[in-house]
This record gives structure tokens, sequence and C-alpha cells, in this order.
């Protein structure tokens, strides 16, 4: 009986001998592992903080994040001070970029029946390292209209405005208050200018901003102006919003570092024939587009003929609506936004009716966070 049991006590010493080498095995693997982890996170560290493409990528990150509600998460990158040194420095730079006098010309085509006439939009694919989007070409500007809401108290979706008024296609315009990025879309930041009236001034004290719009020409006008400059030129449809990135066929901004991040864009620009581009760029989609910065943009616009251009709101407010249907993919979660600008297309804009939704009202009557 002894005898049988001796070779059942071995096979078990052998069997703990067994488990544990495999316990010393795994506690090896994860002991190396740990080292490894903590070896690369510092190097990564050194990297970040101590290399020129370490801090390039930091700030890229933290440009990013700026452009969203997650605006406070910069400071755990470049840290509080750096975060406010940052969003001061892009505001100093995007008002220096809006004030260089623009002297482009436009020459529009004479109409000649015996050619083909061109349609009057065509929207193209582009795409590039990390970001899909679209051109929207317009080819005579002196059919844009801007578009506001129909009610008081709440933006309109672009492709409901597209929709009620009869436009061709629209996209979205100039920024508005959005407290917690969760607002009604019915506040505008700066003015709101629409068929040569201003609709909306919630400049306040100051009596000039930058605004993106279009004259009654149908020359496309962008950078720091007076209201009494828009008046005299005769500006016809504008919104508030910068930064200007081409003026005088020249790029203002001078490489990716200093895009202002990745992330969904809407721009506007013209080129020398008077044909108006609308630039809108997806993002915040893994797997799909990423986004582009204004370094992207910039150069879209320069690639197809603009000689002047400008960034318009972005990010989750981007949209393009033609034919009554959304072409592009915008990345709120909710869906389109609600929102106090369109730039809108039509084939007969004088039969557009865009009644001034905020007429007698100031910027103190208006809860943008009111539903």
């Amino acid at each position: 009986m002894a005898q049988a049991t001796l070779p059942k006590r071995q096979e078990a010493r052998a069997g703990m001998k067994r488990r544990k080498k495999k316990k010393r095995s795994l506690f090896r693997l994860l002991y190396r592992t740990l080292l490894l982890i903590i070896l690369m996170g510092a190097i990564g560290a050194c990297w970040l903080f101590f290399t020129d493409s370490g801090n390039n990528f930091r700030y890229l990150v933290a440009d990013t994040l700026i452009t969203t509600q997650h605006r406070k998460w910069a400071k755990y990158i470049i840290g509080e001070d750096g975060l406010k040194k940052r969003v001061a420095e892009y505001n100093q730079e995007f008002e220096q970029m809006g004030m260089e006098k623009d002297t482009h010309t436009i020459q529009m085509p004479v109409s000649d029946q015996s050619e083909e006439q061109k349609p009057l939009v065509e929207i193209d694919t582009i795409s590039g390292k990390s970001y899909r989007g679209y051109v929207m070409t317009v080819h005579d500007p002196t059919k844009i209209r801007l578009g506001v809401p129909a009610k008081r108290g709440k933006g309109e979706k672009v492709s409901s405005m597209v929709q009620r008024l009869g436009a061709v296609a629209g996209v979205n315009a100039g920024g508005f208050d959005d407290p917690k990025w969760k607002g009604n879309g019915f506040k505008p930041i700066g003015v709101v200018i629409s068929q040569g009236k201003l609709y909306y001034n919630g400049l306040g004290n100051s009596d000039s901003t930058q605004i993106v719009g279009i004259d009654k020409q149908g020359k496309m006008i962008a950078g720091h102006y007076t209201l009494k400059e828009l008046s005299d030129m005769n500006i016809q449809e504008a919104v508030t919003f910068k930064p200007r990135i081409i003026v005088n066929g020249k790029g203002q901004i001078k490489n990716h570092k200093d895009g202002w991040g990745i992330a969904p864009r809407t721009a506007m620009g013209q080129r020398e024939d008077g044909a108006i581009i609308f630039v809108i760029i997806d993002g915040r989609q893994p797997g799909y587009s990423i986004g582009a910065d204004l370094y992207d943009v910039q150069n879209i616009m320069l690639e197809h003929g603009a000689v002047i251009a400008a960034n318009l709101d972005g990010g989750s407010s981007t949209v393009l609506v033609k034919d009554g249907g959304i072409v592009n993919r915008p990345s709120s979660e909710h869906g389109e936004r609600y929102l106090p600008t369109a730039f809108l297309v039509f084939d007969h804009p004088e039969e557009a009716d865009i009644s001034n939704v905020w007429e007698g009202l100031t910027s103190k009557d208006i809860d943008a966070g009111k539903k």
C-alpha cells in the first residue's frame, strides 16, 4: 500500500513544483512588463516634455481640446497658465490676421447663352491624412443670403432653413453663445447682417468686429471692420467670426503647429472669378474622419483658387445641406444642431422671405441656455 502511494506523492510534489514554477514565471513576466511600462512611460515623458516634436504633439492635443467642450482638460497637458496663454496667443494672432487691407477684386463671368451654363452649385469630395469632407462651389455669389431662425427663443437647423425658405443648399455660418455646449442656438456672437440690414448687434461697447460675408456686388468681405465701414461697403450678408486665413491670395497660417488643433471645420472663400467656395470638414469620428486644422483648410482653399478665405463656426455645428438632405456627417451626438445663422444658396434669392427674428431684442434680452 505504501509503495502504491509513493508515486502519487511524488507526482503531487512534481505538480506543486510545476505550479510554483508557473507562478514564478508569471510574476517575472508581470514584473518585466511593469518595468517595460515604466521605462516606456519615462521615455514618453522625456519625449513629450524635452523634444520639439513632443512639445508640438502636446500642443496639438491641447489645441484640439480647446476647440471642444472639454477645453479645461487642456490644462492637464500644458498647465493652467499654459492654457490661458495659448488661448490669448490665438486671439491675438487671429486679430492680427484680420487687419491687413484686402484689395482683391472679382471678375464675374459674362453670361453667354451660346455656352453651356455651369450649375449654380457643385459639390466635390475631399480627403487628407486625418479628414474627409466636401468643397461646395457657388458660381454666382449674388445668389447667397444669410438665413436666420423662424421663431424667437431657439435656433434652427440648417436643413430646416433650407426647406422652409426654398434654398438650394446651405452651410452653418456664425458662432453663438453656447453655455456648456448645450445652448439653444438663438444668441449670436457679434453681428448678424442680412439683406443689407443689421439684424443683430451683440458687440456691446465695441463698434468693430471680425466679419465674414458678401457685399452687394457679390464680393466676399472678411477681416476686422467697424459697423460704419461695413455700411459704407454695402455689406449684404455677414456674421462675426474669425480668423481670416487668406488675404490677397496669401495664406496667413504658417504651419500645422499654428493650425488651432484638429476639429470639424467650416470655412468660406472666394476665387477671382467671383465663385464662393465653402469647405466642410467632418471630424471627431475615428475610423471615418478625425478632422483638420486651419492650415489644412487654408491649403484646400488655396488649391481651389481662393484669393480670400475665412473660418466659420465649426465643431458640432459643421453641416452641409443640399437639395434638402444633409451631405456630410455632423459630429454632434444629438445630430444636426440648432443654429442662429446659415449661408443659404437660392435660385431666386429675391423671393426669399427672411425676417428679423431679433428685432427689438438686445443681447441682454436673450437667455442662451433656456430651452
